[in-house]
């Protein structure tokens, strides 16, 4: 497959998964894990929830006004942490944030996420993909399973 076809191919899931984003739905205020992060340089705004049960990531899901990319990639991060040990996720975190500073990563832990891997041709693109990543990471490191009242850490 030629490098064109590859980047045809490559903006094309990403597209799909902005226009038809996974776990995209409203916050009902139950959730155990919420927060709100926002990107002020372009102005995406993401609520990212989920549940912790038997250490596993669970219905996780968020929800927002963003660019493509800052879609694409809060879908495809829900998809691959689901089901995940917080361990787990955590390590995936730190994997798609050395990716996103073209650091050596293990990018084929990440599964469809390494798509991404060009925004990094994009210096001011690299926030959007990794708004929801930041999210996820704050959220992991809430150590009770207390609910957070006020939507953030």
């Amino acid at each position: 497959m030629s490098l064109h076809n590859l980047d045809n191919l490559y903006r094309q899931t990403i597209m799909s998964y902005a226009q038809y984003p996974h776990h995209f739905r409203q916050m009902l205020g139950q959730e155990t894990y919420h927060i709100q992060k926002y990107n002020p340089t372009c102005g995406d705004i993401i609520d990212l929830a989920f549940d912790i049960v038997d250490d596993k990531v669970t219905d996780i899901h968020f929800y927002g006004d963003g660019c493509v990319i800052s879609k694409a990639s809060a879908s495809m991060m829900s998809d691959l942490v689901s089901g995940k040990t917080r361990a787990q996720a955590t390590l995936l975190v730190t994997e798609f944030s050395k990716m996103m500073r073209g650091e050596a990563a293990d990018v084929k832990s990440l599964g469809e996420p390494q798509i991404l891997a060009g925004v990094t041709k994009f210096p001011a693109r690299i926030k959007c993909a990794t708004l929801a990543w930041h999210a996820l990471d704050e959220l992991l490191v809430i150590k009770d399973d207390r609910r957070c009242d006020d939507g953030n850490r």
